[in-house]
């Protein structure tokens, strides 16, 4: 079953440790550590009753193709929370343009860029990147990149919210941009919180409003999978490839559920290195 409601997301990961700390005792909520190891503006949400444990995934669903093999591992082998993303130079103040210095601010615990002339601290936050998981016809519609990162590869039409439009308007905007398709908001599908690049994904279910899409600019080709022929070994991202494998488990078991999780991906690997991550802290609705 899917959460409750749209407004549970926007707290991103910490919403996921905070109903472990309030309900992991009652519900038995387990956690598990996947390993895969490198080789319309108002969308119309359903609802459902709030499930209020998250049971443990099968390894097996997001193992890597090429590395038959790879084994889950237990969560207490790594840190609840990794902060393994580097931070960029920040030289000089984008309020004044004046010359910064990094250091640790009074009663913080990170380097910031301080500007030496206003004294204005620059903070710098992770990114949400949004997009559609579309089921129509016992298919999955995918879109072939026309631009780097990994140009030429198959994703899930995605890309950056903007200031002044929730996650579904922004998940509705890029399907539009990218495939060229009306869809309607089923529900959220997954969360996926990539720490070494500062991004979280959001990823809803959808279905066609029409049966008609055709590529944008940023896509060379869009096209209709039927489930037994996702292109796995020419995805984009570690993030598609997480999430088609976790709709692809849910449908065998017949009920497609809310996911969370942490993609860790191995530092010094380029986008189009899929299989080079672990998934950590997986948890299912």
């Amino acid at each position: 079953m899917m959460l409750r409601s749209i407004q549970f997301l926007g707290s991103c990961s910490g919403f996921f440790f905070h109903r472990l700390k309030l309900h992991g005792n009652h519900h038995g909520l387990s956690l598990i550590s996947i390993s895969s190891k490198p080789s319309s503006r108002t969308p119309l949400l359903t609802t459902s009753r709030t499930h209020r444990c998250f049971h443990q995934f099968r390894a097996s669903s997001v193992r890597s193709e090429s590395n038959p093999d790879a084994t889950s591992s237990s969560s207490s082998s790594s840190p609840a929370f990794r902060s393994a993303g580097a931070t960029r130079k920040i030289n000089f103040c984008q309020s004044c343009g004046g010359p910064t210095k990094h250091e640790i601010p009074d009663g913080e615990e990170r380097e910031r860029a301080i500007c030496t002339l206003c004294g204005k601290i620059a903070y710098e936050n992770p990114k949400m990147v949004v997009g559609c998981l579309i089921e129509h016809d016992n298919s999955i519609l995918l879109c072939k990149r026309k631009i780097h990162p990994s140009y030429g590869l198959w994703t899930l039409p995605a890309g950056y919210m903007e200031i002044g439009e929730s996650a579904t308007e922004g998940a509705i905007r890029e399907t539009w941009e990218e495939a060229g398709a009306k869809v309607k908001i089923i529900s959220p599908f997954v969360q996926l919180d990539i720490p070494l690049i500062g991004q979280t994904y959001i990823i809803f279910l959808a279905k066609l409003m029409t049966p008609h899409f055709s590529p944008g600019p940023e896509s060379s080709e869009c096209r209709l999978f039927a489930l037994d022929d996702i292109p796995y070994e020419s995805l984009s991202f570690s993030s598609m490839l997480v999430t088609l494998k976790l709709y692809i488990e849910d449908i065998k078991v017949g009920k497609p559920r809310f996911h969370y999780g942490i993609i860790n991906k191995r530092p010094g690997t380029s986008p189009s290195e899929i299989h080079a991550y672990t998934l950590d802290y997986h948890m299912r609705s």
